[in-house]
């Protein structure tokens, strides 16, 4: 069965593997050139596509007519998508003429759209998954072939919940990929009622909102934290970007506001606005990590000091269908 890939990330790869296992015949890989601000801990779709000999393009714009066309010579039974990070228009998808299939990294239909490892993490979630859904023109929203969910454990990083949802993936694809060959799913509709939207995240909404519980900041910590830009404040004009805490339940003192030094030694903790945060590695402005007791050395930080926004940025980022 001829197939057209879109790829990108670990997930792009696993899925061009799978896809290979399972006999069918791609024709070719569409994925992206590396953004060079991106810090990249993921495998290169491009690369394995050489070792593969399968022919790979990477266009800044895939919906463009001349790769539309491209496409349509290829003559593909089914498209499939793992991880690929541009909308595929319409124009696109009706080429897959037994189906377009997307991988996407949550337990759809909840987190829809963009960074969805990141957003589960933020928001405290216990649980996520991967999901292979039909595309259609609205994200995230086609039918559902096939699900397998992943516990987040409270030590996870973005980094390492990737991992997992890669693992998941594999052991999802190698269990559906089979049956899709044999067109032998049941796809079943999504529930709009549950449905969430998620959307990009910039560097900048990384800023810490020391009013939130620390259980809300040090999930955003563990979101961010490398390779992502990581969390941060401002302690004067000090930048500081915070890469590992820990939580401390005890309520902060009525004089204490949130976002106050509240102790430098032995452990620098901050003020929330329920309970406190020990942090354990951070850095200074654009500086290398370093343990907290040597920031708070370098940086001269002080019981009492106060952590400031500088600028504005929003963590909501939801949209409830």
């Amino acid at each position: 069965m001829k197939v057209v890939v879109f790829a990108y990330h670990n997930i792009g790869c696993t899925g061009i593997e799978a896809l290979v296992a399972a006999g069918f015949s791609i024709q070719a890989v569409f994925t992206h050139e590396d953004d060079p601000e991106e810090e990249r801990f993921f495998k290169s779709v491009k690369e394995l596509c050489l070792t593969l000999k399968l022919p790979v393009y990477a266009p800044s714009n895939v919906n463009l007519p001349e790769w539309t066309d491209l496409v349509r010579q290829l003559e593909p039974e089914m498209l499939f998508s793992f991880f690929y990070r541009r909308i595929l228009k319409g124009q696109i998808l009706e080429l897959g003429v037994k189906g377009a299939y997307n991988l996407h990294p949550s337990l759809l239909p909840r987190y829809r759209g963009c960074c969805p490892a990141n957003w589960v993490l933020i928001n405290g979630e216990t649980e996520t998954g991967v999901t292979l859904h039909q595309m259609v023109e609205k994200v995230d929203a086609g039918e559902i072939l096939a699900q397998k969910a992943v516990p987040i454990d409270r030590q996870d990083t973005a980094k390492l919940l990737h991992m997992k949802l890669d693992m998941a993936t594999k052991s999802l694809l190698a269990d559906i990929l089979p049956k899709i060959f044999k067109e032998e799913t049941s796809p079943i509709p999504q529930d709009e009622r549950i449905s969430s939207y998620y959307g990009k995240r910039k560097p900048g909404d990384g800023v810490i909102h020391w009013e939130g519980s620390a259980e809300r900041v040090f999930n955003l910590v563990r979101a961010l934290t490398q390779p992502y830009p990581g969390a941060f404040t401002y302690i004067g004009q000090k930048k500081i970007t915070i890469w590992e805490a820990a939580t401390e339940e005890e309520e902060s003192d009525d004089d204490k506001p949130p976002g106050t030094v509240v102790s430098v030694s032995p452990l620098l903790k901050i003020a929330c606005g329920r309970g406190r945060l020990a942090i354990q590695v951070g850095s200074i402005a654009e500086g290398p990590r370093m343990p907290a007791s040597q920031m708070v050395t370098e940086a001269g930080l002080a019981v009492g000091q106060q952590c400031c926004q500088v600028g504005t940025a929003s963590q909501s980022g939801i949209v409830k269908n």
